[in-house]
């Protein structure tokens, strides 16, 4: 009776105990306990997503139906490895993604980068990483992917925050590196480049402590950024930023067959420039991208662009916010033609870039802005173009309109419109969103949507109107996700 009993009901019960004990130990570790436990079954099977000319589309994956079509709408969050550092702010992190879900969002944009000597820096001198933070960063993905959200993962700054390409720069000067005073010296310096291929490296050969599953093979992994907002400004390096074809000047003078010192005029300081960028074996975007598809081949690659026209691409100056964007070397329709880049990105700030023109003025050049990346999406570039960042102020005007309402429909009717062509507007995400005791990761054009019910509901229109595009453009393929727009 007793070895029944111990059969029967004894060792079921010790059984299912020691189960949810691994199950608590793993998704609430103390902030010193590493314990793990692989996760893989609580894992849902998504694609990988890759492209098809000016299309997303998810990899059939064995399971039959062929790969099918894949539009966009999706959000920043950028602190989200932040706030999974510590066990005690990880419902934070769940709570956003969970959120997102339920407004048929698809993708998130988010840091995988924080460099420096803080204590929640993940790379804490060049090679030498935080295991907890790195953990915070297998947290984000293992709840992405439960709730089938894919991730762009952003790999370095071009802005000082969480360190940047400027403490790359920091970090070659105090190791006895001889290097400009520009920060730009990041995209030329071959020490510096190093560094930052090691960084590379690193993320995306990590094999992820929760769920055990490599990065480079997660499909909750949507695209690796290079940078967020990559700019090389400094004179001296201006070029070097550039996807270099042998069509490009500093002067932006048209193309040139020959030797550049039979067909342009220059002076002897800028030809001395020119000639000392030649030797640079790769321009940065074109090595770095070719880099991460030597270690990853199954996941996109963009740049991470505002999306601003140099001084180089024909009659399109106009369309930029201002002159000074054809000044910070790069451009769109170069930047993003490198054959490893595999989507284009673009950023949308009206209130930033034409901070005193009207809405009406702020609301045509949106407009003009959306439709020109787009057309070059289409016929320069035969690429997807994603909209990455769209931001704009919460502000009423005289009549109580919002204008982020007005300035993101304009984005949101013209990829939809774009869409329903097949046409390369792949999707938008807006910057960014928020949950509550999040506040000190707030900016201008931050918010919580729940706090904006019109701003929800146009953004869950948006999801809706997006899964059915994708629904009639995959009429044979079984939908992925839940349908929440029933």
């Amino acid at each position: 009776m007793d070895s029944q009993w111990r059969a029967k009901t004894l060792y079921p019960f010790l059984g299912i105990l020691l189960l949810l004990s691994l199950l608590y130990l793993n998704f609430n570790n103390s902030d010193d306990n590493y314990f793990s436990f692989p996760i893989f079954l609580w894992q849902p099977k998504i694609g990988f997503v890759s492209t098809n000319s000016t299309q997303f589309v998810i990899i059939d994956d064995g399971a039959g139906g062929g790969d099918s079509a894949f539009y966009v709408n999706g959000w920043n969050s950028y602190w989200l490895m932040m706030e999974s550092v510590w066990s005690s702010s990880r419902p934070k992190v769940s709570e956003m993604l969970k959120r997102g879900a339920q407004m048929g969002l698809t993708v998130c944009r988010t840091w995988a980068f924080s460099d420096g000597r803080g204590a929640d820096a993940l790379q804490v001198s060049p090679g030498l990483f935080n295991e907890r933070v790195f953990r915070g960063l297998d947290y984000v993905i293992v709840e992405a992917r439960r709730n089938h959200i894919r991730l762009i993962l952003s790999l370095v700054n071009n802005l000082v925050a969480f360190g940047g390409k400027n403490q790359y720069v920091k970090w070659a000067k105090e190791a006895g590196v001889n290097v400009s005073l520009s920060d730009d010296s990041f995209f030329s310096n071959p020490i510096i480049k190093d560094y930052y291929k090691a960084y590379i490296k690193a993320v995306v050969k990590r094999k992820n402590s929760l769920s055990g599953v490599m990065y480079s093979e997660e499909p909750a992994i949507f695209a690796w950024e290079l940078m967020n907002e990559p700019r090389c400004a400094s004179s001296s390096s201006a070029p070097v930023l550039q996807d270099y074809d042998g069509k490009w000047t500093e002067k932006g003078e048209s193309a040139f067959d020959g030797s550049i010192l039979s067909q342009i005029s220059f002076s002897l300081d800028l030809m001395e420039i020119i000639l000392e960028l030649f030797l640079w074996l790769k321009a940065w975007i074109v090595e770095m991208a070719a880099y991460i598809k030597s270690l990853d081949n199954r996941h996109l690659v963009t740049v991470g662009l505002e999306g601003f026209y140099g001084p180089n691409t024909t009659n399109k100056s106009e369309v930029n916010p201002g002159i000074w964007a054809a000044s910070l070397g790069t451009d769109f329709i170069l930047n993003s033609a490198t054959d490893n880049i595999d989507f284009a990105s673009v950023h949308a700030y009206p209130d930033s870039w034409i901070p005193h023109a009207d809405l009406e003025a702020k609301t045509n050049y949106l407009s003009n802005w959306v439709d020109s990346h787009i057309i070059d999406g289409n016929f320069v570039l035969r690429k997807p173009v994603l909209f990455t960042e769209v931001g704009s102020r919460r502000d009423v005007d005289e009549k109580g309109v919002h204008k982020r309402d007005v300035l993101l429909k304009i984005v949101y009717d013209k990829i939809y419109e774009s869409a329903k062509k097949r046409q390369a507007g792949a999707g938008a995400l807006i910057w960014q969103l928020l949950v509550e005791d999040v506040d000190r990761y707030s900016d201008q054009f931050s918010f919580i949507p729940q706090d904006s019910p019109f701003t929800y509901n146009l953004i869950k229109e948006q999801s809706c109107r997006l899964k059915r595009i994708s629904a009639e453009h995959n009429r044979a393929n079984k939908p992925e996700q839940v349908d929440r727009c029933k």
